[in-house]
């Protein structure tokens, strides 16, 4: 369910940016590439509507983000010069994000004009319940990328185009590492999502609103950089080689998703929709 928002309104009259006017509908923004992609796009002149969770899934064995984390995306965008209205809600929950949107939309004056359908989990499935960690991981990975487009559409529609980018993986174009169980929620999930993407380009792309996935290899943000992870990859039972890239870097940075992501929203991708886009250090290449 949603709970309270911060509303922070806009303070003064930023540069111009390749986003000038836009808003942006951000979910997963308290931290990791969220909140790299709520600051990038901000940089370009957009306001931000951001929600997470803030709150820890069972299931999951790493620590979540919390309301401090995204306190840390409200300043970073407010030192930009832009408006942010950040939501504490659950993408499984389609109701509590319709109320985020048009709560970040009536603050903000504007309808929405760029989704991002980022928010995602990846439990390991180590001594906890399996079964609900697949169901949770299929539930926010996948779900929750519906409930989030099937908000934010009829605004699309209603601005008579836009931008839709969902995170999926480098999991998303292919299986390798595959050990079944939650991991194979996690690659179902992530390959879902590029089924939903070519369904929603065929829907939307006529009406001028484009979508896209965009396919991150490992991304230096907790969700991949904890101990849980680490002490996953130490058992000698698992492959780490199978999910290595060809570049010669063991993760990328979030600034390296949001920069194509900024790419692909902007008028420079005006006619890019329905592609899997890999940012992947090779890795899809192998």
């Amino acid at each position: 369910m949603s709970t309270d928002s911060d509303v922070h309104a806009r303070r003064e009259e930023p540069d111009m940016g390749t986003l000038d006017g836009k808003t942006v509908f951000v979910t997963g923004a308290a931290r990791g590439q969220g909140r790299s992609h709520a600051i990038k796009l901000a940089g370009e002149g957009a306001d931000i509507i951001a929600v997470d969770i803030c709150a820890q899934i069972p299931t999951v064995e790493y620590a979540m983000a919390t309301r401090d984390d995204m306190d840390v995306t409200i300043k970073e965008v407010e030192k930009l010069g832009r408006a942010i209205v950040a939501s504490e809600a659950d993408v499984r929950d389609p109701d509590a994000l319709s109320h985020a949107l048009a709560q970040g939309e009536a603050t903000i004056g504007r309808r929405v004009d760029i989704v991002l359908a980022n928010a995602g989990i990846m439990p390991l499935g180590i001594e906890i319940n399996t079964h609900q960690a697949f169901l949770d991981v299929i539930d926010v990975n996948l779900t929750g990328v519906h409930n989030t487009v099937t908000a934010a559409v009829p605004s699309l529609l209603a601005n008579n185009g836009g931008s839709i980018v969902i995170t999926s993986s480098s999991q998303g174009l292919k299986g390798t590492g595959g050990m079944g169980g939650v991991n194979a929620a996690y690659t179902a999930a992530k390959h879902g999502v590029v089924g939903l993407m070519r369904n929603y380009a065929n829907w939307l792309s006529p009406k001028g609103i484009r979508v896209n996935t965009v396919h991150p290899t490992g991304v230096a943000t907790p969700m991949i950089q904890n101990p849980q992870l680490e002490k996953f990859y130490s058992d000698p039972n698992v492959d780490f080689d199978a999910v290595r890239n060809i570049m010669p870097v063991p993760f990328i940075e979030p600034a390296d998703v949001s920069a194509a992501i900024a790419f692909l929203v902007s008028d420079a991708g005006r006619y890019i929709t329905g592609v899997t886009f890999p940012v992947d250090a090779g890795f899809n290449a192998r």
